[in-house]
């Protein structure tokens, strides 16, 4: 079964400008400029924040955006900022996140955010401008085929050269990104079209062939997949990020409880089921816990829901699960058997074959009762045996994981949490505990550093009234720290934790455990000895935060706490934290993941294949 484009929203009441000519009828379509199109446009669609900077291709866009107060614009200090922002607004509401860029180099410093929002299936809507339409393929100043650089990076990239053009693209641009598996659109409008003016159109016709995203799964499949589940002895539910894009939580909680079947959740899954339930037994992957690990590894059956069997999760892939059968459910065909074939292959929207299979199982366990107690028994000794742990550094310095763990503890599970890539980034995957979906934000797919505080910061934009905590590493705050300045400016109070080890923290873990202790180019001088370069407090403090530097474990608990009362500017917090912490367990890339057991207390000294 197919769904067809939702329909776009009708006109809500408003003063109207009138004809464009006097004595034309009253129903005459109102005539504006493209850019005054655009903003129309989006306010239709329900937009009401948008990051983004000004540049000659968009300064008629920019000028309509002064004289409307629908639409709330946030002043960003770099397109990276912008783009980022709105991944961070996008996932932790789930509506479609919005940014603005200028031609040329502000729409290609737009491109990591946009590769990040496809690698995670984030719905964000870039806008950018074009040089005049006349002066395209003449390398005009500030011309970039912006459509072509992106084509491999979005669900779609529209290029508009007319005015009339406007609201089709826009609308059609909104509804791609946030139908099927959700992800990055790109609009570039050529200046021309921006001060051009048309009849403005409302609702326009979505011509959209060939795009008719499955959402409701086929029923044969839907029982075989529960059969399975009745039969198997050791499965595990595999829940990826697609169950939180879909909206999914509460349909697998019914799903998990019913069937009394282990939980995994990957590092883009976290909150998708709470941690604190029986039967949730914690991260798969690389830096996953044992218990998550090795009960993927080996299950009889996986029910992959929302994830796409990514490399970080299955080490070797030859080696991964080989006695279990594979039911794999996700709304993108294309990732259906693309690196595990699937048994039983199920494309539909998570939340509705989530609903279905459960209706499934329930009747199927009426006649068969599972029995999965001997499985449960062998992982809950796994629980047991290998705890999730740390020790304290023998440098005297502060133990990164304690810090997290307090921040996650003190602010508690209503907060939101956005995090850097890196060893922070894992720490903060692993001593958080999450109890609802949309409160952690990280770049899993990409690994893009400096997504961080812009995504904290869009977060805050999305929801004022959550705390929202930008958990950061030396290096990644160093990339996109100017957007505290934006922070402060626009009254957006996010906390950031910067977890200094003033190192490349996970290049210099790598660098520790295969290349003999080499550590090439991984220092940054942030934090250990006199020199601090820079001194993120007078940073901080430059671009108007509360700045505060904790340096032993009894000023932790104080910091956090006096971030958690101040509100009324961002807080930066700068943790020394010892560089010699590494992320465990780890099991090493290109191994097998039933090695995690040994890897769990001991440097692995396999080579990566």
């Amino acid at each position: 079964m197919t769904t067809e484009p939702s329909p776009v929203p009708s006109p809500t009441p408003r003063a109207s400008t009138g004809p464009d000519k006097p004595g034309a009828e009253s129903s005459a379509p109102e005539v504006l400029t493209g850019s005054g199109a655009i903003i129309r446009t989006l306010e239709l669609l329900g937009v009401t924040d948008v990051f983004g900077i000004p540049g000659g291709a968009v300064i008629p866009l920019y000028d309509e955006l002064m004289t409307q107060d629908v639409i709330r614009h946030i002043l960003v200090r770099h397109e990276q900022g912008a783009g980022h922002a709105a991944e961070g607004y996008a996932a932790a509401t789930g509506r479609v996140g919005v940014a603005i860029a200028t031609s040329g180099p502000g729409a290609t410093n737009l491109v990591t955010a946009i590769a990040d929002a496809y690698m995670d299936s984030v719905p964000i809507l870039c806008i950018t401008g074009q040089v005049f339409s006349t002066s395209m393929g003449t390398d005009a100043f500030q011309e970039a085929d912006i459509v072509g650089i992106t084509m491999p990076i979005t669900k779609h990239s529209f290029l508009v050269r007319r005015a009339e053009e406007i609201p089709a693209a826009i609308a059609a641009a909104y509804h791609i990104a946030s139908t099927g598996r959700p992800g990055p659109v790109l609009v570039d409008i050529t200046k021309d079209a921006q001060q051009n003016k048309a009849p403005f159109i409302w609702p326009p016709k979505l011509d959209l062939p060939g795009y008719r995203p499955i959402t409701k799964a086929h029923g044969k499949q839907v029982q075989a997949a529960a059969q399975l589940l009745v039969e198997a002895r050791k499965p595990v539910l595999y829940v990826g990020g697609g169950v939180i894009r879909a909206h999914a939580s509460a349909e697998l909680l019914k799903l998990a409880e019913l069937t009394g079947a282990p939980v995994v959740t990957t590092l883009m899954a976290r909150g998708a089921f709470p941690d604190s339930h029986a039967q949730h037994v914690g991260m798969p992957g690389m830096h996953g816990t044992v218990p998550a690990v090795l009960a993927l590894q080996e299950s009889d059956l996986i029910v992959s829901l929302g994830a796409r069997f990514d490399d970080r999760v299955t080490g070797k892939v030859s080696e991964f699960a080989p006695k279990a059968k594979i039911v794999h459910v996700d709304v993108d065909p294309a990732e259906i058997s693309k690196i595990r074939a699937a048994d039983v292959p199920i494309v539909g929207d998570a939340k509705d074959v989530i609903a279905d299979l459960t209706v499934a199982y329930a009747a199927a366990a009426a006649e068969t009762t599972p029995d999965i107690s001997v499985w449960w028994s062998y992982l809950n000794g796994l629980r047991e045996e290998y705890p999730l742990g740390f020790s304290e550094p023998s440098d005297g310095l502060l133990a990164p994981q304690y810090v997290i763990k307090r921040i996650g503890e003190l602010t508690g599970p209503e907060g939101t949490y956005a995090a850097g890539v890196g060893q922070h980034q894992m720490w903060a995957a692993q001593y958080i505990k999450y109890e609802r979906p949309n409160s952690w934000l990280n770049s899993g797919g990409a690994g893009t550093m400096g997504y961080s505080v812009p995504a904290a910061m869009g977060a805050k934009v999305a929801e004022p009234d959550r705390v929202v905590w930008a958990i950061d590493g030396d290096g990644c705050f160093q990339m996109t720290n100017q957007e505290l300045a934006t922070c402060t400016i626009n009254n957006i109070p996010i906390k950031v934790a910067i977890i200094n080890n003033s190192s490349l923290g996970m290049v210099r873990q790598w660098q520790s455990l295969f290349y003999d202790g080499r550590h090439s180019f991984t220092d940054l001088n942030t934090g250990h000895g006199t020199a601090m370069v820079p001194d993120f407090v007078k940073l901080a403090e430059a671009y108007g935060a509360l700045a505060i530097r904790v340096t032993s474990a009894d000023q932790v608990d104080d910091a956090i706490k006096l971030a958690l009362a101040t509100n009324d500017r961002p807080v930066v917090i700068d943790f020394i934290v010892s560089r010699d912490a590494m992320v465990w367990p780890m099991v090493p890339q290109g191994v097998s993941n039933s090695y995690v057991q040994y890897a769990k207390d001991h440097a692995p000294t396999w080579e990566e294949e």
